[in-house]
């Protein structure tokens, strides 16, 4: 479009070199805002952080509270802009409730994202890993203080991850339930440290309060690997079932690693921001 522009500017044909008309109408070059994008201090992380912003049509307008949906790997460059284009598509259609979509931005996933592992291979070839909860900390001493007193919401908050971040949200669900009231972990890399988590989950669910939250999980075609730590996990979820936890675990079969985030994420979108249904006169 910027090389138009200038050719048109020019009086040059880009077809043939042919001198352009007085006629030829000049092309206005205007940017699409799909967000607002914040620098975050963090004293937690020792650095500042990249936050991106999704806010529903009529936002301004509105008046109205919004839940929020936090996404990990949530840069401009990750996966942001199509989380955020789902919430966008409910709000246009009418098929999902007005969210407001938060991207936290990763700049070394296994440092933020991993719980502490043993495995020697591992920290030989990851050596910065293993920060998750300080990443938690982050998260809920300054991300979600600052999201509250920027934006008017309404209190209900998600928490959304695919792979290492889908463990982070299984991390985060099993050792700091109170954190959201529901938790979307897409193909989580229960594999980490030899499945510790997983094997770890009843010990952490013994400790859960009653509180209603939702845990949605979802696995594609992925080898057993992914699938033994995840039967670990979905196993401990039934031996210590809690009556206002609502979980599940969908099987993707027909899906791989690389292709199952956005359908498994427009799922998600249409279950925990479902439209009321409409209520009808007595």
């Amino acid at each position: 479009m910027r090389r138009l522009t200038i050719a048109l500017a020019l009086g040059v044909s880009m077809a043939g070199g042919a001198t352009a008309s007085a006629e030829t109408p000049m092309a206005i070059e205007t940017p699409i805002i799909i967000g607002q994008s914040y620098a975050l201090p963090s004293n937690v992380m020792g650095q500042t952080r990249q936050i991106n912003v999704w806010l529903p049509p009529g936002y301004e307008r509105s008046g109205q509270t919004y839940p929020v949906l936090y996404v990990l790997d949530g840069g401009q460059d990750q996966d942001f802009h199509h989380i955020s284009g789902i919430a966008q598509l409910g709000t246009i259609v009418g098929t999902t409730r007005d969210v407001i979509v938060v991207g936290i931005a990763s700049m070394d996933r296994r440092n933020e994202l991993a719980l502490p592992t043993e495995n020697p291979e591992l920290i030989a070839r990851y050596p910065t890993q293993g920060q998750s909860e300080r990443f938690r900390r982050f998260i809920w001493q300054e991300l979600q203080p600052f999201i509250a007193s920027q934006f008017r919401t309404n209190g209900e908050e998600a928490l959304m991850g695919e792979s290492l971040a889908g463990l982070f949200v299984v991390e985060t669900f099993l050792k700091e339930p109170q954190m959201f009231d529901a938790y979307v972990a897409v193909s989580p890399s229960l594999w980490w440290d030899d499945g510790k988590l997983a094997r770890q989950s009843g010990a952490h669910l013994r400790d859960h309060s009653n509180d209603p939250r939702t845990l949605i999980l979802t696995l594609g075609d992925e080898g057993e690997e992914m699938q033994a730590p995840m039967d670990v996990l979905t196993a401990n979820l039934r031996d210590h079932a809690l009556p206002n936890t609502k979980w599940d675990f969908t099987p993707r079969p027909t899906e791989s690693h690389a292709t199952i985030y956005h359908g498994a994420a427009l799922d998600a979108f249409r279950r925990l921001y479902a439209m009321p249904e409409p209520q009808t006169a007595p």
